[in-house]
């Protein structure tokens, strides 16, 4: 049956990534900006200009960030439970991190006072970097291993610390999320800027996009020396969800096993490499929309990696394997997939519609004279 709960785990698995994916080309591109603007806005009309490229839909792209929480929350419930216990100190660290933003974008050019709007400046970048750099430090621990474990009573216990999520091989993930999102946001800049700002962008894509490759490359060298995680006992796709009923063994090198298993996978490395080189050859020849297009397929090539690498754990215990959340084990019942499935099926294109007429009619270039023409509604 083709809505079977089989079938419903994968396709669940399936359209969080694709959230997770959309909110990383719509929502790390402003990420991007916010990162960029103390350096590439050399003065306070060039910053506005590099605030005003975001300032109409960043909004709307947390829509894909907000979405994709709940999805986890209402599809993976106790996976949704175990990260927010796992990571929470984290989460309301980027939580703060957020609330930055509106208030900058909003107050920042309200005051003429240059320490005020330098000030704003800082919080901005502070918005912008530390959720990119999380997001990727939550990637390297999950392919680490969170330590948690259920007890009888499916009792949460989490035996971590905050600090212990600052692990190296978790930096270096971070390191990936930060330098291709500071890549998006610069390719997005080179779109929506002339003159100085664009010259200062195309450096930049190339810096990071050589950066974001070089990196994911030594991560990948990095997975194939860490323990993975393999279940050892019966899969029961269309069993009722119970994290406990499994055996679960970790071996080094295992997070590869799926790239030997079925090696067309390994497209999906593959295009991230292939997509990142040519980001920088299309931002070099003055070709910064598809630039755009091959960076989001490098940002989406790097999440699929790490989600094909894991399939189909959602969260391994690296105190208690057996505890370790999987697709098959881990969801909301049958009626909630299929109810969730139905309503995603008709606003998801909703959102996707509305998202590329706004970026349609928001074409157009942010200049200097927009600037000072439109100086009552720019911010």
């Amino acid at each position: 049956m083709i809505f079977d709960y089989e079938t419903m785990r994968l396709i669940w698995w399936g359209l969080l990534g694709a959230l997770l994916i959309g909110f990383a080309i719509t929502g790390g591109f402003d990420l991007g900006v916010a990162i960029l603007l103390p350096f590439l806005g050399k003065n306070d009309t060039e910053r506005r200009v590099i605030i005003n490229s975001v300032g109409a839909t960043w909004e709307g792209n947390q829509v894909w960030f907000v979405t994709a929480g709940g999805a986890l929350f209402a599809a993976w419930p106790v996976a949704y439970s175990v990260a927010f216990s796992g990571f929470y100190f984290a989460l309301l660290l980027t939580l703060f991190a957020l609330f930055l933003r509106p208030i900058g974008f909003d107050y920042r050019s309200k005051l003429p006072s240059q320490q005020w709007r330098s000030n704003w400046d800082i919080a901005l970048f502070v918005g912008g970097l530390v959720p990119a750099l999380i997001f990727g430090v939550a990637f390297g621990n999950l392919l680490k291993g969170v330590p948690f474990h259920f007890d009888n009573d499916m009792r949460i216990f989490y035996t971590g610390s905050f600090w212990a999520l600052l692990n190296p091989f978790s930096l270096a993930a971070g390191v990936v999320s930060l330098s291709m999102i500071i890549m998006h946001g610069a390719v997005f800049l080179q779109i929506k800027t002339v003159g100085d700002i664009n010259k200062r962008c195309k450096k930049t894509v190339t810096i990071f996009s050589a950066l974001t490759l070089v990196v994911f490359a030594l991560a990948g060298v990095w997975v194939a020396n860490i323990d993975g995680y393999h279940i050892s006992s019966e899969v029961l796709p269309n069993a009722q969800s119970n994290p406990l009923a499994k055996i679960v063994n970790k071996q080094t090198g295992l997070w590869l096993a799926n790239y030997y298993n079925c090696p067309v996978l390994l497209a999906i490395p593959c295009l991230a490499f292939v997509s990142g080189i040519a980001t920088i050859l299309l931002s070099k020849i003055e070709r910064p929309g598809l630039a755009f297009i091959s960076s989001s397929l490098t940002l989406a090539a790097v999440i699929l990696t790490a989600g094909v690498s894991m399939f189909p754990f959602l969260i391994p215990s690296s105190s208690v394997m057996n505890s370790s959340l999987t697709i098959w084990d881990a969801s909301s019942s049958l009626a909630t997939l299929k109810i969730m499935f139905w309503v995603t099926l008709i606003f998801l294109p909703i959102v996707i519609t509305y998202t590329t007429w706004v970026f349609r009619i928001l074409r157009g270039k942010i200049t200097l004279e927009h600037i000072h023409q439109n100086d009552h509604t720019a911010y």
